[in-house]
């Protein structure tokens, strides 16, 4: 009887812990966003812009448009840097006024700008993000996050207008 209930309990324990439960490493989740931004291109009122060659451990994590929110016809995509920082990009159509320190939660301007791809970005800082800004005419295009400066810059030199049609194969 003795061995009876230790071999029942032996066999319980091992299909407990031999058994997947669905928890991983990693709990983030990664998005594809190539139909997103083609969808998103189609709609929106302005160039939409998206990375371009990041490497394969920049994990997207985050992507939504919205054709008339808050700010306007607004892009978003988010990812995670090699380092687990926090990158992303916000487009708009709206106010930069508004629509900037909404997106970087209240950074501000500082009077500084980083050259990258042949134009001007402002450089923002605040508590919880730091961004890159291009201010042009019916788009404003943000990058921010938790990352260091040299993640929102090559994230930044990455940005190509997205194609709305794909070409024939």
């Amino acid at each position: 009887m003795v061995l009876s209930t230790a071999l029942i309990c032996l066999a319980t324990f091992a299909v407990f812990f031999l058994t997947p439960n669905g928890e991983t490493d990693d709990p983030v989740r990664t998005v594809e966003y190539d139909v997103a931004s083609a969808t998103a291109a189609r709609a929106a009122p302005y160039p939409l812009v998206v990375p371009v060659g990041l490497p394969e451990d920049w994990r997207a994590t985050s992507v939504r448009y919205e054709p008339q929110g808050q700010h306007g016809a607004t892009w978003r995509l988010g990812f995670l840097d090699p380092r687990e920082d926090y990158v992303a990009l916000a487009q708009a159509d709206g106010e930069p006024e508004a629509f900037v320190p909404s997106v970087t939660q209240e950074a501000e301007d500082t009077g500084a700008t980083e050259r990258i791809a042949g134009r001007d970005w402002a450089r923002w800082e605040g508590p919880k993000y730091d961004a890159l800004v291009l201010t042009e005419p019916g788009v404003t295009t943000v990058v921010m996050g938790t990352a260091p400066l040299e993640q929102l810059v090559r994230l930044a030199e990455s940005l190509e207008v997205r194609e709305t049609a794909q070409p024939h194969q």
